[in-house]
C-alpha cells in the first residue's frame, strides 16, 4: 500500500506537490504493470525521473484495453477488500474506458474536498443533478459523486431529476420562495432543457455544467452554451465542472470558462509535435494530468483534449485531438 496516503491532501505549495508526486511515481513505476511496460519505453531507471517533465505520462486510452491498476490494488480480492469499477459512456461503435477502484473513500475524500474548496460544504446546498443519460446506465463516477453529494447535502428536495422537468421547475419555484441556496449540476442538453421551460433563476442558484450533449443536441462552442443558459435562466454566470471516468479529481471553471484544479491535481501542457516536450503558457497543446488521487491507478496521464494554461495556472479548454473520441469529460469545441 502507498505510505501515508493523507499527504496527498496535505498539499499546499509547488514543492509538496513534486515530493509527493514523485514518491507516486515512484509507487506506480513498481506496482503498476501496465504504466511501468510504458514507462520503461522512455527511461530505464526510476532514478533518472528527478523532475515532474521527467515523468512518462500514459495515453489515456490504456483505460479502453488494460487493466491500470496497481498490483496491490488488483489483489484486492485476497485482501478481502471492495473493488469498484466504474465505466465511460460509450456508443456502440467506441470501447468504454474502464477505472478499477480499490479505495472508495480515497474518491470520495477527493472529490468532497473538491467541491468544498469551490463551493462550501454541501450542507449547505439543495443539490438537484441533471443526469439522465448517465443515471440510466450503471458505473458512471459522476453519479456517485452527485449521490454522495445529495446525501450530505441533507435537504428534503435533493435528488436526481430524470426527465420530469415541470416537477423540476415546481420544485425550483419553491426554493426560489425559500431564498435556499442551490445547485444545479447537469449534462448540458438537460440544462438547455430545463432553460427553454423559462424558468428565471437568481443569485440563490449555481449551475454547474459538466458538458455532453450525447448525440441529443447538436453541439456548439462552450461559450455559446453559457451565454444561452445566462441568457434564459438570467444569470450572471455558469459554472463548469472538467473530470472524467479515468480521473479521481476534478476541476472546476466558477466564470468564464477557466479551470482551476484542487492543490492534488495538476495539468501540464505538451508539444502535440513532440509529447515529451512542454510548451510556453497561453499556447496550445495536449493535456497531461497529474492525478494524486489516482495513487491506486495511474496518476499521470495523457488525455486527447487541447487546451492552454494562463499565467495563473487556469486551464481553459480548446478541443480534440481529431482523432479522439467524443466521450463524457466536460469538452466542446471552441
Amino acid at each position: 500500500m502507498f505510505n501515508d496516503i493523507t499527504d496527498i491532501f496535505k498539499i499546499n505549495c509547488e514543492e509538496d506537490f513534486k515530493k509527493v508526486a514523485l514518491r507516486v511515481f515512484r509507487y506506480q513505476f513498481h506496482n503498476n504493470p501496465v504504466y511501468k511496460k510504458w514507462a520503461s519505453g522512455f527511461i530505464s531507471s526510476e532514478n533518472e525521473v528527478t523532475e515532474l517533465t521527467h515523468i512518462p505520462f500514459l495515453p489515456i486510452e490504456f483505460f479502453k484495453t488494460q487493466s491500470v491498476v496497481c498490483q496491490e490494488a488488483s489483489n484486492a480480492e485476497e485482501a478481502h477488500e471492495e473493488k469498484v469499477v466504474f465505466t465511460s459512456s460509450s456508443t456502440t461503435s467506441q470501447v468504454p474506458s474502464k477505472h478499477i477502484v480499490k479505495d472508495l473513500d480515497l474518491y470520495e475524500r477527493s472529490f468532497i474536498n473538491c467541491f468544498e474548496l469551490f463551493f462550501g460544504k454541501a450542507q449547505n446546498y439543495c443539490v438537484l443533478a441533471l443526469l439522465p443519460g448517465y443515471l440510466e446506465r450503471s458505473g458512471s463516477s459522476l453519479v456517485y459523486m452527485c449521490k454522495k453529494l445529495i446525501e450530505l447535502s441533507g435537504h428534503k428536495q435533493s435528488g436526481f431529476y430524470l426527465r420530469d422537468l415541470d416537477e423540476l421547475v415546481a420544485v425550483i419555484n419553491q426554493l426560489k420562495a425559500s431564498k435556499q441556496r442551490t445547485i444545479i449540476l447537469g449534462v448540458s442538453y438537460a440544462l438547455l432543457d430545463l432553460a427553454e421551460k423559462n424558468v428565471e433563476l437568481n443569485s440563490d442558484f449555481t449551475v454547474i455544467e459538466t458538458g455532453g450533449m450525447k448525440g441529443t443536441r447538436k453541439e456548439m462552442p462552450k461559450e455559446e452554451l453559457h451565454a444561452e443558459l445566462k441568457r434564459k435562466l438570467k444569470l450572471d454566470t455558469v459554472a463548469s465542472e472538467y473530470g472524467m471516468t479515468e480521473l479521481l479529481s476534478q476541476a472546476y471553471a466558477l466564470k468564464d470558462g477557466q479551470f482551476q484544479n484542487p492543490p492534488w491535481l495538476k495539468f501540464m501542457i505538451r508539444d502535440v509535435n513532440d509529447p515529451l516536450s512542454y510548451i510556453a503558457p497561453n499556447k496550445t497543446g495536449g493535456i497531461n494530468v497529474i492525478d494524486l488521487a489516482n495513487v491506486y491507478s495511474c496518476s499521470f496521464i495523457a488525455t486527447q483534449d487541447l487546451g492552454q494554461i494562463n499565467d495563473k495556472s487556469e486551464l481553459k479548454l480548446m478541443g480534440r485531438y481529431d482523432n479522439s473520441d467524443i466521450r463524457g469529460c466536460n469538452l466542446m469545441l471552441s
